[in-house]
């Protein structure tokens, strides 16, 4: 008995192997926007807030460590402090260390 291949049994045969590739492709692509920190939701965090002028939402959305909680505390101590003259300043918050300051160091501004 000859078996006759036709197109239809060739694309039938190649179908899982095309899906195959095509998730391992779309899985690839993921890891490395996740590996070089290239996430399309996160792009606004690159941008420098001012801590002295946020609310407490962006204050939360930006700083990376920092929940609304903290947020709040940020903007109760530069009300009772005045505005931070320096980054460091934001150490003296209850909650934030420097670890926090250093992590968001890059994004945050004074002016």
């Amino acid at each position: 008995m000859t078996v006759i291949h036709t197109p239809s049994n060739q694309s039938a045969n190649a179908a899982p192997n095309t899906r195959f590739r095509s998730g391992v492709t779309t899985f690839l692509f993921a890891a490395l926007f996740v590996l070089l920190g290239l996430n399309p939701l996160n792009s606004w965090a690159d941008e420098p807030i001012n801590i002295n002028l946020a609310s407490a939402e962006v204050l939360a959305e930006t700083l990376d460590g920092v929940g609304l909680a903290k947020a709040y505390r940020i903007i109760e101590y530069r009300e009772a402090h005045g505005p931070f003259e320096h980054v460091e300043e934001l150490a003296a918050v209850q909650g934030i260390g420097m670890a926090t300051v250093e992590k968001n160091r890059g994004v945050i501004r004074l002016q």
